[in-house]
């Protein structure tokens, strides 16, 4: 027989796994635009979304609590369950391996989505029928199912918008190209005409890259300042707002699982959770950021901003709300909006993620109705 304390620490132990897994597959999405815009490179691009995701997850504490409450299991399951420690266990577990096994296979799933699997696999191994479906459909699966497509259209509607404002005000954008020992992009109508004669071969670096490097470039300027330099800035400060969105929406939903037994004080869980989200991210980000930054579809500068702004806006605004929607789901929905207007989209790979989204849930529910069996079989 296990005692009590030791229950406890191993339901803290998962809570961790969870968050760790969660940072491994989550962490890049708010920076993926900039990586595969080219505006930064990956290691500064993770590195913003660790800070910017724990300082999210920091401020969670103040406005995020609804959601705290959400992922408790309270009004899904009876009372008593909803505080069981095994139960808890048993959802963690389910969420956990299901998250690192798509990570493992670079494909961006949903953390919450996982959770919710690992509630109502382990509630119907505990509590059978009186499993609340009602509050399950209303309070979870709805936000989850429409929140991608809201996205869609809000980054496709926005980004619209954006190309229309710069052909009216006759804003300039060139394709550019790489010389010199520098990679330093020099606009195509920028090289004067005696710039291939009056230089040597010998004097000139040629780089050969692929598509994805060919950069689209705003080579005018508003008020004396470079704009292409002002849509980076930008850019960088959307990707960073979303990935402090992402910390302020996931980080209590898997607190919950803490909270839901009195395992630890929430404000300490939600610190330990956010640093093991942090460590997942930075060792184990990679596979997904390659899916989501280059895989979808191809991103130039004002696309990136364009998805960034939208999939803050929306999770920011669930958070404050307690609606409990997918970072990832409203991200990839932005991106493929992009993906839709500029006819670029893989849909091969768009129909890969959505399967994978459809076989997240169930496979959740498997996973904690298992861990469920033998935690019980261990107290």
């Amino acid at each position: 027989m296990m005692g009590v304390s030791m229950l406890f620490i191993v339901l803290f132990v998962t809570t961790l796994f969870v968050a760790y897994a969660n940072g491994a597959n989550d962490n890049f999405k708010g920076v993926a635009t900039l990586y595969g815009s080219g505006t930064i490179d990956y290691r500064t691009a993770i590195a913003l979304a660790t800070l910017a995701t724990f300082a999210g997850s920091v401020c969670a504490l103040l406005v995020a609590q609804g959601l705290v409450e959400s992922f408790s299991g309270k009004g899904l399951v009876p009372q008593d369950t909803a505080g069981s420690v095994n139960f808890l266990i048993a959802v963690g577990l389910g969420a956990a391996l299901t998250v690192l096994l798509a990570t493992r296979l670079g494909i961006p799933i949903s953390t919450t989505h996982s959770l919710v699997g690992g509630l109502l696999g382990a509630g119907l191994m505990a509590v059978g029928a009186e499993v609340n479906f009602s509050r399950l459909g209303g309070a979870f699966l709805l936000p989850l199912l429409v929140s991608p497509f809201i996205a869609l259209i809000l980054a496709a509607l926005l980004y619209r918008l954006f190309s229309h404002l710069r052909r009216r005000w006759n804003i300039t954008k060139e394709t550019c190209f790489c010389v010199g020992e520098r990679r330093e992009f020099v606009p195509v109508s920028a090289l004067p005409a005696e710039a291939m004669t009056d230089v040597s071969m010998s004097d000139m670096a040629l780089t050969v890259a692929d598509n994805r490097e060919c950069q689209q470039l705003y080579t005018d300027r508003v008020w004396g300042f470079q704009l292409q330099k002002i849509l980076n800035l930008g850019h960088i400060f959307s990707g960073a707002t979303v990935s402090f969105a992402r910390g302020l929406n996931d980080t209590p939903k898997i607190a919950g699982l803490l909270v839901a037994a009195q395992a630890l004080d929430v404000r300490w869980g939600m610190v330990a959770i956010a640093m093991a989200m942090a460590v997942g991210g930075l060792l184990h980000a990679r596979r997904v950021a390659e899916t989501i930054s280059h895989k979808i579809t191809e991103i130039q500068h004002g696309q990136g901003f364009s998805a960034n702004l939208v999939t803050s806006f929306l999770v920011i605004f669930a958070s404050k709300w307690g609606v409990p929607v997918s970072t990832t789901h409203v991200s990839v929905g932005s991106i493929i909006g992009i993906g839709t207007v500029t006819g670029r989209r893989n849909n091969t790979m768009i129909g890969g993620i959505l399967m994978s989204w459809l076989v997240t849930l169930p496979m959740a529910m498997v996973l904690s109705a298992l861990g469920y069996n033998a935690v019980s079989l261990l107290f």
